[in-house]
């Protein structure tokens, strides 16, 4: 089965906004075996899109559209999809009973209504965040043209719970697909130890760069769900064998996610000491449902004397030292752990720039500190090469100190020069 993305919106082109749509969509048609051919970006044009319609379902068998399903006037991929399959739009009981439901008492204008209307014979895909439903529409004989909303808080629930199902079940076979995803090591460097697991056919194994982290997606595809895994779970034993402690799931939705179940599987608490991240790994560790039960005090000492007051950093260690230095980084995470009684302490000082880097210090250069009571392990996290942002070096920091947490909870060693790929070294 072949596709094509048609991605719809001005606002595209003029780089207003990011098509991280097409990104989304092509990950699941990988997922899924079907051979994405072509990604185009068009504005609120309707003639254009019609042409580009007509042209992709000449070639392909499915195509996809994202955007131009709102209520304003230059949303008008429905309409041009109607016109091309030949059918007139009608209004979906169902997408209706959906709209009256999602403005309750507030009053709902004609433009609004008008989401409900669907090109007649289409599949309705409802809408869990937004208003605009999706829908797949037959367009001649084993072709469909399928319409997704823009946004990607919508999109994504969409794609999951609604596109993915309709796709798996005109393919012949069902799918397979398991994501190994792992902290500490690059995707050049994964694809070096899984040589040769890449070039399989069914199941087919790939790897994807992502926020400092790595995936590899392994897919297989059978005639029943137990056969289709089956093939796929010797190739996952595999990749993890292969990349051993880097790897922290498979099939999870994040690290924090990890970290949190595992604490909570352990009945164990963690207590963070942040400066130069300004809170960011308690907003991760926050962020997952559940995390109340491990996780009751973060602490932001961005200053000096918030390290003082609050974490009985000594007045000399800072003048001996500075406060980015390993000293002040493991007397954040120990007292961290010790002044609010958890289990665990997590301590991050470093400068994540653009300025305020000295020749001894440079931009880029992180602290992370992990303490159970017991020991104190440390991780110095360089920039390597180019200094990559102050975002991305705040992120790796917390996922640095999230990944130490887990190795102690699950008994793997804490320290390792693995980290030189993610760009940092770790020491213990």
């Amino acid at each position: 089965m072949r596709a094509e993305i048609i991605s719809v919106g001005t606002e595209l082109l003029l780089g207003h906004t990011i098509n991280t749509d097409a990104a989304h969509v092509a990950r699941e048609l990988s997922a899924l075996g079907v051979d994405l051919l072509q990604v185009q970006t068009l504005g609120d044009n309707a003639p254009r899109l019609e042409a580009a319609l007509r042209e992709a379902l000449a070639r392909a068998e499915i195509v996809i559209t994202t955007g131009g399903l709102g209520p304003t006037d230059d949303d008008l991929t429905k309409e041009t999809v109607a016109r091309v399959a030949g059918v007139p739009l009608e209004e979906d009981a169902d997408s209706l009973a959906r709209l009256l439901e999602y403005f309750g008492s507030r009053p709902m204008s004609a433009n609004q209504r008008k989401q409900a209307l669907l090109p007649r014979g289409a599949t309705a895909f409802p809408n869990a965040v937004g208003t605009a439903p999706g829908c797949a529409v037959p367009v001649g004989e084993g072709r469909w043209a399928l319409m997704l909303p823009g946004p990607p808080s919508e999109l994504l629930p969409m794609l999951q719970e609604s596109v993915v199902p309709f796709l798996a079940g005109r393919g012949g076979a069902v799918i397979a697909s398991f994501m190994v995803r792992t902290f500490g090591m690059g995707e050049g460097a994964a694809a070096l130890r899984i040589a040769g697991l890449t070039d399989g056919a069914n199941p087919t194994a790939a790897t994807y760069a992502g926020d400092c982290e790595m995936f590899v997606r392994i897919t297989a595809k059978a005639p029943d769900a137990a056969a289709a895994r089956a093939l796929a779970l010797p190739a996952v034993d595999e990749v993890r064998r292969r990349l051993g402690p880097v790897v922290y799931g498979v099939n999870v939705e994040s690290l924090e996610a990890v970290v949190v179940a595992e604490l909570a599987r352990q009945g164990k608490t963690v207590a963070t000491a942040e400066s130069c991240t300004g809170g960011l790994l308690a907003k991760r560790i926050t962020d997952r449902p559940g995390s109340s039960q491990v996780f009751g005090y973060g602490l932001v000492t961005y200053a000096n004397e918030a390290k003082m007051r609050l974490l009985d950093v000594p007045e000399a260690m800072l003048r001996a030292h500075g406060a980015v230095s390993p000293e002040v980084a493991r007397t954040m995470a120990e007292h961290a752990r010790r002044n609010y009684g958890t289990d665990f302490g997590l301590g991050i000082t470093g400068v994540a720039g653009p300025d305020g880097g000295t020749p001894a210090k440079p931009v880029g250069l992180v602290y992370v500190a992990l303490s159970d009571g017991q020991n104190v392990w440390l991780r110095i996290m360089r920039a390597q090469g180019r200094y990559l942002g102050r975002e991305r070096t705040r992120r790796l920091a917390s996922s640095h100190a999230l990944d130490m947490l887990r190795r102690r909870l699950t008994g793997l060693p804490v320290e390792g020069d693995w980290a030189l790929e993610e760009g940092g070294t770790a020491v213990g």
